[in-house]
């Protein structure tokens, strides 16, 4: 085939090309001298800052917006399929894609991505959609669209394990050419082949998938970091040269214009020589600053970012989205006992996840695993190696009671001491208990104690297990707004349901030997899943004993057996065990 022939086929298969594109919102330019181009089978990642213009770039490739400079060929009759940012999306929206004439299609798309029953959604039902929902119903509308190009904007933001698999698979398939917008690095290593940076108005180009294009960025950094070193030092050496030149020319004018003595002055042939060598001292500077001028702006290097900001925009802006933890296939077993079978999960930074399943479920073994108390039986459970990891048990008596609350802390330094009071004092903890020993303190005290222990030392990911099972309603709502302010990932197990409504709006939910991802809160879930099966109900039916349950525990743990509700409060914890049997059966 001959360079004429391949650059027909070249063009051929080109369908966007982007050339010289200018955007600008008044004086502020957001992108300039933009040039791309995607040919059919591409799939491309952009990245950048926030505020860099990847949606503004999105906007313009889909003709919502104009170029103010430049142009963009789309090959003729080019379809463009737009997955915006679920946030984007109104309930309008919604009702126009259930009623598109390709419904049948976005109906087997929606069954692909967990979605049930869509056909019989109402319009109370569009009202309360999570974001998973908009994104999945969202996603199946323009995949029915038939699209030659997709433009994906953020589309992992709240689409679960199940979802993205499915994505993967159907890019991997996909014939058109694909532009993914996304911080999320494990999507993005398995399906793009190259990275668009959007940094400074400007665009570059990288081969690759995400780590690749990291890895590269790293080398180039490097690379532009010891060059302009280099231009430094070379700078700094011609100007040495240009500023001894430039004294020893000063030196030579002062010697030219001296009066001296009679018969100095007679020796005018003196005076002559040190104008004429001051003449050409002045001459060699000027050319010295000339050449030195002229080849720094030929081969002029920018002073590179410093590496922390770069690190900052993967590690900062897309911190929230980052996987701390991700399960592939996992399985648990104890002898013939098959307690977790093949289960698809994960969980990012600052994400806040409810644990619910029946007793015996295996709940309190995932938990052991994710310490690494327990081993993996099958499959695979990866783990942030940064990661740090605080686990608050049921038991709170593993505290030395001896032993006042700032020594059982083990806090010295005056910062850390304030600190320390602060939060108790948040939690409902005056400045006295401080002074006690712990043998003395409730177990609900000492369970605030145990969560300031963990709060102190600033690890990034909480395992609460029944948090709130010592805890009077007062302390409960005080450990609410205390670990809504925590902005590391939390992860809890509670039969607390408002506790767990409150705070979480992501479950793993234990069902039929496997766990799974659900992206909504526990009311949206049990609302869900109420008429599909009785089931469900008797979960339901033994959360709130449960919950009732660990109320009358926590009133009997702060009083003794002398009181006159100790023995009532005794018959109605029996009266609560004995239902909760017949329900486990």
């Amino acid at each position: 085939m001959g360079k004429n022939e391949r650059l027909k086929q070249r063009s051929a298969n080109t369908i966007l090309n982007v050339k010289d594109v200018k955007k600008q919102y008044g004086d502020k330019v957001i992108l300039e001298n933009i040039q791309f181009e995607l040919k059919q089978g591409d799939c491309a990642g952009l990245v950048g800052y926030n505020g860099a213009g990847k949606t503004t770039l999105a906007n313009l490739i889909f003709g919502k917006l104009l170029p103010d400079e430049g142009s963009i060929y789309r090959k003729k009759d080019l379809k463009v399929g737009y997955l915006m940012q679920s946030v984007d999306y109104t309930v309008h929206d919604f009702k126009g894609v259930l009623e598109d004439q390709s419904f049948e299609a976005i109906f087997e798309t929606t069954k692909k991505l967990g979605l049930e029953k869509v056909q019989n959604w109402e319009d109370d039902r569009l009202h309360h959609l999570s974001g998973g929902e908009k994104l999945k119903l969202a996603l199946a509308h323009v995949w029915a669209s038939n699209p030659d190009l997709l433009i994906l904007d953020e589309p992992t933001n709240h689409l679960d394990y199940q979802g993205i698999e499915w994505l993967v698979d159907q890019l991997r398939t996909f014939s058109g050419a694909v532009l993914i917008i996304s911080h999320d690095r494990y999507f993005l290593d398995r399906t793009v082949s190259y990275i668009f940076e959007l940094e400074n108005k400007k665009m570059v180009e990288y081969k690759g998938n995400y780590t690749a294009y990291r890895i590269e960025k790293k080398r180039l950094l490097e690379e532009q970091k010891h060059q302009y070193e280099v231009q430094q030092r070379y700078k700094a050496k011609i100007e040495g040269q240009m500023e001894n030149l430039k004294n020893w020319s000063d030196k030579a004018h002062r010697e030219s214009t001296k009066q001296g003595s009679p018969s100095e002055r007679k020796q005018m042939g003196f005076k002559e020589y040190n104008r004429v060598k001051a003449k050409k001292m002045d001459i060699q500077v000027r050319s010295k600053m000339k050449r030195l001028t002229a080849e720094l702006e030929k081969n002029k290097i920018e002073k590179p970012q410093e590496e922390a900001k770069i690190l900052f925009q993967f590690d900062s802006s897309g911190k929230r989205g980052r996987r701390v933890l991700e399960a592939k296939d996992l399985e648990k077993t104890f002898g013939q006992l098959s307690l977790i079978k093949k289960s698809h999960f994960y969980i990012k930074h600052g994400e806040r996840i409810g644990m619910i399943g029946k007793n015996g479920a295996g709940k309190s073994t995932l938990i052991r695993m994710i310490q690494g108390m327990e081993d993996v039986t099958g499959g695979e459970l990866w783990k942030s190696e940064t990661m740090k990891i605080a686990y608050l048990s049921q038991d709170v008596n593993d505290l030395k009671e001896d032993a006042t609350v700032l020594r059982a802390l083990d806090l010295h330094e005056r910062e850390q001491i304030l600190r320390a009071r602060t939060i108790f004092a948040n939690m409902g903890l005056p400045e006295e208990k401080l002074q006690q020993t712990i043998g003395s303190l409730s177990l609900g005290e000492r369970t605030r104690v145990k969560l300031v222990s963990m709060i102190l030392k600033e690890y990034d990911v909480l395992i609460l297990d029944e948090p709130t099972n010592h805890l009077d309603l007062p302390s409960r709502e005080q450990l609410e707004e205390t670990l809504d302010e925590f902005e590391g990932t939390i992860i809890i197990v509670s039969h607390d349901q408002y506790f767990i409504n409150k705070l979480c709006d992501k479950l793993l939910v234990f069902e039929d030997g496997t766990v799974r991802r659900v992206e909504m809160k526990l009311d949206d879930y049990f609302s869900r899943s109420k008429s599909e099966s009785n089931e469900t109900d008797i979960e339901k039916e033994l959360l709130k004993i449960d919950h009732q349950l660990t109320a009358v525990l926590s009133k009997l743990s702060v009083i003794s057996r002398d009181d006159p509700s100790f023995e009532l409060l005794d018959e109605e914890y029996s009266r609560l065990l004995k239902a909760k049997k017949k329900l486990t059966g």
